[in-house]
């Protein structure tokens, strides 16, 4: 027995294409959204005065013996700064990119899956090719 989905193949579509497109551009707007306070709190004097402090501890632990080599990092600005003033549109064009292709694939698979379930075979009903089938084999065992 099978039950029809009470959303049609179009509509099914639409909302998968939109959610595709809601996860390809809110991402991206949000970090874009949230750049300036986030560079404007890393260009202050107590961000970059706790980076030179955690690489002046780099370089105190860097040559100590153990399990763990430090290494100083040779940026005398901190990571987050720099990949948020050279680096985001980067980020953003991956995130497209990538996201953009296999979203897609994700979402043709999930509608071809939710359409296959819902509709019937091809040709409809194959109770007929079925018992045609049987009849075809019982013929044959019986040299008919």
């Amino acid at each position: 027995m099978s039950h029809r989905n009470p959303i049609s193949a179009t509509a099914l579509t639409i909302l998968l294409a939109a959610g595709w497109m809601a996860g390809l551009v809110v991402p991206p707007v949000l970090l874009l959204r949230a750049r300036s306070a986030w560079l404007e709190k890393l260009e202050s004097p107590e961000a970059q005065a706790q980076w030179d402090a955690f690489r002046e501890d780099m370089k105190r632990q860097s040559g100590r013996d153990g399990p763990v080599q430090r290494k100083v990092p040779k940026s005398v600005e901190p990571p987050l700064k720099v990949w948020l003033r050279d680096y985001v549109w980067l980020a953003i064009s991956a995130w497209a990119v990538l996201g953009g292709v296999l979203g897609f694939v994700a979402v043709m698979l999930g509608r071809g899956a939710l359409l296959a379930q819902d509709e019937p075979a091809r040709g409809g009903n194959h109770e007929k090719q079925d018992q045609g089938d049987a009849e075809n084999a019982q013929k044959r065992k019986h040299g008919g």
